[in-house]
């Protein structure tokens, strides 16, 4: 199974960029070094402004390693959702365990992939901006070996590409999305789903290879019930693959894409769209199940490591996947008894599915383990209700939950080592 490629001298090339201002939570030391030089001088938390949000070095290795050999046991390639961190580096590191590709859900993130030469790319969303569909036909140009797909789940959506790329150098591969009513784009049923295909073998501007779609909306949960409608959603997605397939949809490509997996239901689409489990492919139908799980990469405190097959309650065998990142805030106030308010909010953690998790106090340089709930965040202020031994100038560490909304406040992410202290990378993002 192929391995995407990305451009790594642009990738090597952000370690030469100069640490300003423009950082947040960067030691005053780092003033003026490149991202290299800041990376090699064994800097060390204390010394950093916070709050402060880092990354676990082994933490990430092992995520990594535990994803593709998931993906290795099952047949399936990965294009890991590289909105998640927006960070090339993590993208180079995927491709070294193997990943297909990536994928991206807006334009303006394809373009950033495109500036480190990633290739392959998925979009999973349709495409029909004409501005972004003229760059899309001159990025498809400029490089032959770019390859490139997106959704589509309209008819209205494939007239307006064809008429946007209309003169482009070649088609451009699309998949049609299935959704699930009530829930997010792509079609609703088995007959809008052929309708589309007809409009995209109709259109001189598009090719039709493979079907797409994104059980994460389905539920939020893993309870049985939860489970078995990842699976008939799924199921129903299988089944467009295989009709289209049957009206000779896909008889002029090699490869028929069909993706579904984001980071809380891979065992359910492995099992069901892998080929080999549940209900084999047809004889002949050359499908590449492909897996786009993003969040991976740092796992986390909250949703995921409740739901992921590899998190707290693991549903598959293999490694689980570790907490990778962690924040950490100063204790600002001890206004009242049982409350402390510290140095971050909404504007440096993720507060949109689980707020801030505390789980350890740092003291004149002992570290030990912390009891207490956050209440609220506000803008920079976080409101940690404890049992006591708490006082102004401590740290606080924090699991974080939902990494997608965790990376975007951060263009510059500490790397620590096994001591949890000393930074041995530092990590850009491109939000």
């Amino acid at each position: 199974m192929q391995t995407g490629r990305i451009d790594r001298a642009r990738v090597a090339a952000i370690l030469d960029e100069r640490i300003d201002w423009r950082f947040k939570g960067l030691p005053a030391a780092a003033q003026g070094m490149t991202i290299g030089e800041a990376r090699d001088a064994e800097l060390r938390l204390p010394d950093f402004l916070p709050p402060l949000v880092v990354l676990d070095a082994e933490a990430v290795e092992h995520n990594l390693a535990a994803m593709a050999d998931f993906c290795a046991r099952h047949g399936f390639a990965h294009a890991p959702h590289g909105k998640t961190t927006m960070a090339p580096q993590l993208y180079a590191r995927q491709f070294d365990h193997g990943a297909w590709g990536q994928t991206a859900a807006t334009a303006s993130q394809l373009r950033v992939y495109r500036a480190f030469g990633v290739s392959p790319v998925v979009l999973a969303n349709q495409l029909v901006d004409p501005a972004a569909l003229a760059w899309l036909a001159t990025e498809l140009d400029r490089d032959p070996d770019f390859r490139f797909c997106c959704w589509v789940d309209s008819v209205r959506g494939v007239a307006l590409m064809t008429e946007a790329l209309r003169g482009a150098p070649r088609p451009v591969d699309v998949l049609v999305e299935v959704g699930t009513p009530k829930g997010r784009t792509g079609v609703r049923d088995l007959a809008a789903g052929l309708e589309v295909a007809e409009a995209v073998a109709a259109s001189p501007a598009l090719r039709l290879t493979g079907v797409g779609g994104y059980e994460g909306a389905v539920t939020h949960d893993a309870a049985p019930e939860d489970l078995a409608a990842v699976r008939a959603y799924l199921t129903d997605l299988r089944a467009l693959a295989v009709e289209l397939a049957g009206r000779g949809h896909f008889d002029d490509v090699d490869e028929v894409i069909v993706t579904a997996g984001g980071s809380s239901y891979f065992d359910v689409v492995a099992s069901v769209l892998g080929g080999g489990l549940d209900v084999p492919w047809p004889d002949g139908l050359p499908v590449l199940p492909l897996l786009r799980s993003g969040a991976y990469v740092t796992h986390d405190s909250g949703i995921y490591d409740r739901v992921s097959p590899l998190g707290a309650h693991p549903r598959v065998s293999g490694p689980t996947l570790r907490a990778g990142l962690r924040a950490w805030a100063q204790v600002m106030s001890c206004p009242e008894p049982g409350l402390a308010l510290l140095t971050a909010g909404k504007r440096d953690l993720p507060y949109d599915i689980d707020l801030p998790i505390p789980q350890v106090i740092r003291r004149d340089g002992d570290t030990r383990p912390l009891a207490g709930e956050v209440t609220a965040l506000n803008d920079q202020h976080t409101f940690l209700a404890h049992g006591g031994d708490v006082e102004v100038g401590d740290w606080v560490g924090f699991g974080l939950s939902h990494p997608c909304t965790t990376f975007d406040k951060w263009q510059l992410l500490p790397v620590v080592g096994p001591d949890g202290e000393t930074v041995v990378d530092l990590v850009r993002t491109y939000f």
